[in-house]
């Protein structure tokens, strides 16, 4: 059973991620975050040590949210081709998907974390690292059961795509134009047939 100041702290938690992944850490304001949940400054900072605690926690929240819908994806039954296209399914609507949490977490955290929060620019970083190698994981799995060869390896190819899903995603953002997404990730379905031969 939750306390309440677990409580609490999740409610800020949910309510203020969205706000850090639109505005940023730096773009963020405490009187946006005072606003968004209701509380003074001196209840949100009751239960975060800072404003930088606190973002931390909200892209990780995102970050959550976007992992745990990938592992939904790459874990349901099939060959691992057939995960592949569930994944790029996936992103085809990514855009729908992370409207709610106020864009692509990796996205938005990633930049404007660079040269102003070396502790988020790292939990961004790592997130990428994390899904290319769930990718290289279904990959790797899919060559030992003899369902197709791959001219690199695992993680290379899995980065490879990653990259192209990640660059439409970005161009789709700054765009404001879904059929970055839409027409790259159809793209990808013809290269992945064409690569992943057996």
């Amino acid at each position: 059973m939750t306390t309440k100041a677990e409580r609490t702290s999740s409610f800020i938690i949910e309510t203020v991620a969205p706000i850090f992944n639109k505005h940023g850490y730096i773009g963020t304001s405490m009187s946006d975050l005072t606003e968004a949940t209701g509380l003074t400054k001196g209840a949100i900072y009751g239960n975060f040590e800072n404003k930088e605690a606190l973002a931390l926690a909200a892209f990780e929240h995102n970050r959550r949210l976007l992992l745990d819908a990938i592992d939904i994806v790459l874990e349901m039954q099939g060959t691992a081709v057939e995960k592949l296209f569930k994944l790029i399914d996936f992103y085809k609507k990514y855009d729908i998907f992370t409207l709610k949490i106020g864009g692509c977490p990796i996205l938005n955290i990633g930049i404007d974390a660079q040269h102003n929060n070396n502790l988020l620019a790292a939990a961004s970083k790592e997130t990428v690292k994390e899904i290319e190698g769930k990718i290289a994981l279904v990959l790797e799995n899919g060559i030992n059961k003899g369902e197709f060869k791959l001219p690199v390896s695992p993680l290379q190819f899995a980065k490879q795509l990653y990259t192209i899903i990640q660059g439409s995603v970005v161009m789709a953002t700054l765009s404001g134009d879904r059929k970055y997404l839409v027409n790259t990730m159809t793209y990808l379905e013809v290269l992945v047939k064409r690569e992943l031969k057996s």
